[in-house]
């Protein structure tokens, strides 16, 4: 199996493209009894970095402030031969610095909006209202990409199938 797993890991650049790509992200942080606290985020890259932008007193805020591991996935594909995701393990830093807010903000715009322009300044000045940003300094990586395997193409099947989009 070892020598399947070193055939599937993606190269920092496949990485960065995958995580340039991808929309939605399941982020876990540590909750306040020790359980795993996880949701569904958007997100930006900056510089390599994976930030996300949230509420103040988010729950996960609030357990970063205490515990700062973190965790964040990307996953796609709904057939095993194209299954492939990134899992990022770090620190998640909370930034209040107005300005990165609005850098991230913007970017988080862009990429889920479309390009930002002034006219959109009044919509990202409100999604900055009451936020701060967490960056994810990562100390591991963990990477997939079935394709590369070279399997033959597998038909969508199961219950869920009729559901896919």
């Amino acid at each position: 199996m070892a020598n399947q797993r070193a055939q599937v890991v993606m190269t920092h650049d496949e990485i960065v493209e995958f995580l340039h790509q991808q929309r939605s992200s399941t982020v876990a942080t540590y909750g306040p009894q020790g359980q795993i606290h996880l949701v569904g985020m958007w997100y930006a890259v900056k510089d390599n970095t994976v930030w996300i932008e949230t509420k103040r007193k988010s729950q996960k805020v609030v357990n970063l402030r205490r515990d700062p591991r973190m965790s964040f996935l990307v996953e796609a594909g709904h057939t095993y031969d194209q299954l492939r995701g990134v899992a990022l393990e770090g620190r998640g830093v909370v930034i209040e610095d107005e300005d990165v807010v609005w850098d991230v903000c913007v970017d988080i715009f862009n990429r889920y909006n479309g390009e930002y322009t002034e006219e959109m300044r009044p919509f990202v000045e409100f999604m900055a209202k009451n936020r701060v940003v967490v960056r994810l300094d990562v100390d591991r990586t963990r990477s997939w990409d079935h394709r590369k395997l070279g399997l033959p193409a597998m038909e969508l099947g199961g219950s869920t199938a009729a559901f896919i989009e």
